[in-house]
C-alpha cells in the first residue's frame, strides 16, 4: 500500500474509493463501473473527483475507447486490487463462506499438463456452484517456484507434481500418471526390441521444465549411469507428439498426453526401459491457509472432482482421501 500513501494522510482515504478505483480500472467506463459495484453514475463521478483530489492526479482521462488510465493509475492498479482482495478474504474468513454468493478471487499456479486436466473440471464446478468466483491462472517453472509462490501469497493453490518438501506446504493427491516413450509408427527401428540400448541410441526430444515430473525419468537413468542425448529441448510436453510424428526422434511423455494429442494414430507407444513409479499430481497450499473457509471449499471441490481418475492405461489413483506429503 506504500504506493497509495505517498505524502498524504490515510484518514482521507475511504475504502469505498478504492473499490471505485478498481471498478473504473477494470471497466474503463463510469456507468459500467457503477453497475459493477452498485452505484449510480453521479456517485461514481463524485468518487472519481475525490480520488483525483486525494491522489493529485487525473487517474483516468477520456479516450477513443473509453477511459484511459494515467501512468499514476497504472502504478496504483495492481497494489489496490491486491489489497482489496486481501481485505475481502479476511472478511469472508471471519464471516463464513457461501460459495453461491461469494465474489472472491483465487489465484492458482498450474503446470501445463495439470492445467489441461484440472481446469475443465474446476470451471464446471464454479459455473454450477459458485458463478461469482473468479480464477486467475498462471504457470510456474519448478518445484521450488511452487513453494515460493505459496510462501509469498502470490497464489492460493498450486497443481502439479509435489513441490519441494517443506512443513509449510500441505498437499493432497488429485491424480497420477505414468511416463511412456513414443516413436512414429514408421520409424526405422520398429521391429527391434525397444530396450535400454535402443532407447539410448536414439536422439531425444527433452521437455525442459521439472514441473511435469520428467526429472524422475532422468534420475532413473542417472542411477544406472546412463544419459540420453537431448537433440531438441522444448518447454512444453504437449508439443512432443507432433514433433515425434514427423521425425526419427523419441520422446518420454505422460501417456494421456499422447491420447489427447491428435497424433495417437501416428505414434507407437512403449514402456520406459527402466522401472518407473507413477508420478502423482497434487493440489498444494500453504499451511497458514489450511483453515480458510473459502480455500477449504475450493480444495474440497477439486478433490471431489477426482474420486477415481485414471488418465493412462493401468494408471488408477485409488486414494480417496487427501494424502499429505
Amino acid at each position: 500500500m506504500s504506493l497509495i500513501i505517498h505524502s498524504m494522510n490515510l484518514h482521507g482515504i475511504d475504502l469505498n474509493l478504492l473499490v471505485a478505483f478498481d471498478a473504473l480500472n477494470s471497466e474503463r467506463n463510469v456507468t459500467r463501473a457503477g453497475s459493477r459495484i452498485g452505484r449510480t453514475q453521479p456517485a461514481m463521478s463524485a468518487a472519481l473527483s475525490r480520488l483525483r483530489f486525494l491522489l493529485r492526479d487525473e487517474l483516468f482521462v477520456r479516450g477513443p475507447n473509453g477511459l484511459q488510465p494515467t501512468p499514476r493509475a497504472v502504478e496504483l492498479a495492481e497494489p489496490i486490487s491486491l489489497a482489496l482482495r486481501d481485505i475481502q478474504r479476511t472478511l469472508q474468513f471471519t464471516q463464513g463462506f457461501d460459495p453461491g454468493k461469494s465474489t472472491v478471487s483465487f489465484s492458482i499456479a498450474v503446470s501445463a499438463h495439470a492445467g489441461s486436466v484440472i481446469l475443465p473440471r474446476l470451471l464446471s464446478l464454479l459455473e454450477e456452484k459458485a458463478p461469482g468466483i473468479d480464477i486467475k491462472v498462471r504457470d510456474y517453472s519448478s518445484r521450488d517456484d511452487a513453494v515460493s509462490l505459496l510462501d509469498s501469497g502470490g497464489v492460493d493453490l498450486t497443481v502439479g507434481i509435489p513441490p519441494t518438501p517443506t512443513s509449510r506446504i500441505l498437499s493432497a493427491r488429485l491424480f497420477q500418471e505414468r511416463f511412456v516413450c513414443i516413436l512414429r509408427k514408421d520409424h526405422p527401428i520398429l521391429g527391434r526390441p525397444f530396450d535400454r540400448e535402443t532407447f539410448l541410441s536414439l536422439r531425444h526430444i527433452l521437455v525442459a521444465p521439472d514441473n511435469e515430473g520428467l526429472d524422475v525419468a532422468d534420475a532413473a537413468l542417472a542411477s544406472k549411469n546412463f544419459r540420453r542425448r537431448a537433440a531438441v529441448t522444448i518447454p512444453h510436453m504437449h508439443a512432443a507428439p507432433a514433433l515425434v510424428a514427423s521425425s526419427d526422434m523419441v520422446a518420454t511423455v505422460i501417456e494421456s498426453v499422447v491420447a489427447h494429442s491428435g497424433f495417437a494414430e501416428r505414434l507407437a507407444v512403449f514402456d520406459f526401459p527402466l522401472p518407473l513409479n507413477p508420478v502423482p499430481f497434487v493440489l498444494s497450499w500453504h499451511r497458514r491457509n489450511d483453515g480458510h473457509p473459502a480455500q477449504q471449499w475450493l480444495r474440497n471441490g477439486l478433490l471431489a472432482a477426482f474420486p477415481h481418475v485414471w488418465l493412462s492405461s493401468e494408471n488408477i489413483c485409488s486414494d480417496l482421501a487427501p494424502q499429505y506429503y
